[in-house]
């Protein structure tokens, strides 16, 4: 064991006299190793922050939530050009479905905004916020955390009364730290009272820049502004199930249902999508692995080049010590001991170049999440697969290197040396 801890400490002093003396030979073939290590790790560790914060963003809605509305969540075996053709959902056969469908603790209907606007408050002015037109009932799908005030009620959501909902960004925007309950804003163009402000969820992420950023408003007012066939915006029936509920059941019971209500024959197919949250994140965790087989493919090449210049500076580097290696085995060394002292060499090289690459993932993930206000997380994880990287370039780099060096006669090595 001791002799093993002093062959490592040995390989590492001659691994650092390499970067001292061939500076520019070494940082050249440590390059390919630190833009690989670099690549692969901030590839995986931007997916895996992003997947984070998806589901964070998911994470408070319940994963058998229904989304009933003309387009498909995910991938489908219906035609593009034939499913742009179906008829938006609307009010009335929300009204119908909450009327006719059992097992079902919320129903409610919103119609997403294609475009942001701008809120005004006497000279201020919050921009780009994400209007968001539901009935009542959506606080309690969506989970909505009410910081002040309240969320308008089943009456004054029917009535399309002109009350609103601030998500912290937007509060704050216009209002600053004052109370905003029972002020007046702008919005389309028409005044609103302010009756609730939401609590601080953090930064935007698949949810369309987070609650933080919205303003939440009854439906029926801008159906009222507006009518139900706006381009501007998507209409979606939003079903919570009740807890236990048979999910499959109860998609045959809604599609039933509306298909009678839509009068669509026995022969032809659903002219709606019935969009289950479950199957959403099974959607993006599909895209999450192709994005990291991608990233895998791409920065294989850089770890590709980086092992043939950890390969190349140990041939040079056995070519340079070729008299020192004769002098060692004519003074009693094995082959087993010059081998693992050239392999050791490139592991500590290959690693030095993981390190670098991770540690320049690191300083960029602080400063995108400074930058972005998005949490950016190099995990232990993606740490220990770029250490784990990086010895592995090492080891199959510097195998025929280290043979070859171990394999040299001691009297031609000296021979050849002087």
């Amino acid at each position: 064991m001791v002799l093993y801890w002093r062959l490592l400490k040995e390989s590492f002093g001659f691994a650092i006299s390499a970067l001292r003396n061939n500076k520019l030979r070494t940082a050249l073939s440590l390059l390919g190793v630190t833009i690989g290590i670099f690549s692969i790790i901030a590839v995986l560790a931007a997916v895996d922050s992003l997947d984070k914060k998806i589901k964070d963003d998911l994470s408070s809605l319940d994963k058998n939530t229904i989304y009933l509305t003309s387009i498909p969540f995910g991938p489908s075996s219906v035609e593009q050009w034939k499913y742009e053709q179906f008829p938006k959902v609307n009010y009335e056969e929300y009204q119908y479905l909450k009327a006719q469908v059992a097992h079902a603790d919320h129903f409610s209907f919103q119609m997403i905004a294609f475009n942001r606007e701008p809120v005004k408050h006497e000279g201020r002015t919050a921009s780009d916020v994400n209007v968001v037109p539901v009935t009542d009932e959506f606080v309690d799908i969506q989970r909505l955390e009410l910081r002040e005030g309240r969320f308008f009620n089943e009456s004054e959501s029917n009535s399309g009364l002109p009350v609103a909902v601030l998500g912290y960004e937007v509060a704050h925007a216009l209002f600053d730290d004052y109370d905003p309950i029972g002020k007046t804003i702008r919005l389309y163009g028409q005044r609103f009272n302010v009756i609730g402000t939401l609590k601080k969820k953090g930064g935007g992420g698949f949810d369309d820049g987070g609650d933080d950023q919205s303003a939440f408003i009854p439906v029926n007012f801008v159906r009222r502004l507006y009518g139900d066939n706006t381009q501007a915006m998507l209409p979606v029936i939003i079903i919570k199930p009740e807890k236990g509920t048979d999910m499959d059941a109860l998609k045959a019971n809604i599609a039933q249902k509306l298909r009678t209500k839509r009068g669509v024959k026995t022969d032809e197919i659903d002219n709606f999508f019935i969009n289950v949250l479950s199957g959403l994140t099974d959607f993006i965790d599909n895209i999450v692995g192709q994005m990291n087989v991608i990233g895998w493919i791409i920065s294989g090449f850089s770890l590709l080049v980086g092992g043939f210049g950890i390969a190349n500076i140990m041939f040079v580097s056995v070519k340079e010590r070729t008299n020192l290696i004769g002098i060692q085995k004519s003074l009693g060394a094995k082959n087993k001991f010059i081998l693992f002292q050239f392999l050791f060499e490139a592991i500590i090289l290959s690693v030095i170049g993981g390190a670098i690459g991770l540690l320049l993932v690191w300083t960029t993930s602080l400063i995108l999440t400074h930058a972005l206000d998005f949490n950016f997380v190099l995990s232990f994880g993606n740490i220990l697969l770029g250490t784990s990287l990086a010895v592995i370039i090492g080891l199959i780099s510097g195998i025929l290197p280290a043979i070859s060096a171990s394999q040299l006669d001691p009297v031609e090595a000296i021979r050849t040396g002087m």
